[in-house]
C-alpha cells in the first residue's frame, strides 16, 4: 500500500494520539501516527502532555473535531490517558485487533501501512 491520503472529510482538526511505548507494537503505533500526519489524515498530538494535563494540550484536544487513540498493546494506555483527562468521545484503534501482538510484531513498513490504512478508514467513516 502507498501512503494513506487525507480522507477529504473536511471540517476541523483531527488529533491522533499514539502509543510510543518501548515494545514493537508501540513503535508501529507511533510510526503509523506519523505517517497519517504526513499524509494529511490528521495531526499527531502529544499523549504525554495529555497524561500530564498540560493546559494548552487539553484546550487544543477539547477544540478538535475528532480524536483517535492508537494503542499498541491491550493495556490501552492512550485510551486511559484520554479518559482520565475527561474525554469520552474518540475513536480507538487497538493493534491486537489487527493481529499485531506485543513482542511478536516487528515494525515493518507492511505493519505500519496496515495500521495507517485502518486508522484512515476509521477517521473517514
Amino acid at each position: 500500500m502507498g501512503s494513506p491520503s487525507s480522507c477529504g472529510c473536511g471540517g476541523g482538526v483531527k488529533l491522533i494520539f499514539a502509543c510510543s511505548g518501548a515494545a514493537d507494537v508501540g513503535e508501529i503505533a507511533d510510526r503509523a501516527a506519523r505517517k497519517l500526519t504526513h499524509a494529511g489524515a490528521g495531526r499527531m498530538f502529544c499523549t504525554a502532555g495529555l497524561g500530564g494535563r498540560i493546559s494548552g494540550i487539553l484546550q487544543t484536544t477539547e477544540a478538535a473535531e475528532g480524536l483517535l487513540a492508537i494503542d499498541g498493546c491491550p493495556l490501552n494506555c492512550v485510551r486511559s490517558c484520554l479518559e482520565q483527562a475527561g474525554f469520552q468521545r474518540f475513536l480507538h484503534l487497538q493493534l491486537a485487533d489487527l493481529g499485531l501482538e506485543k513482542g511478536k510484531s516487528p515494525a515493518t513498513e507492511e505493519s505500519i501501512d496496515r495500521v495507517a490504512a485502518r486508522a484512515t478508514e476509521m477517521m473517514c467513516s
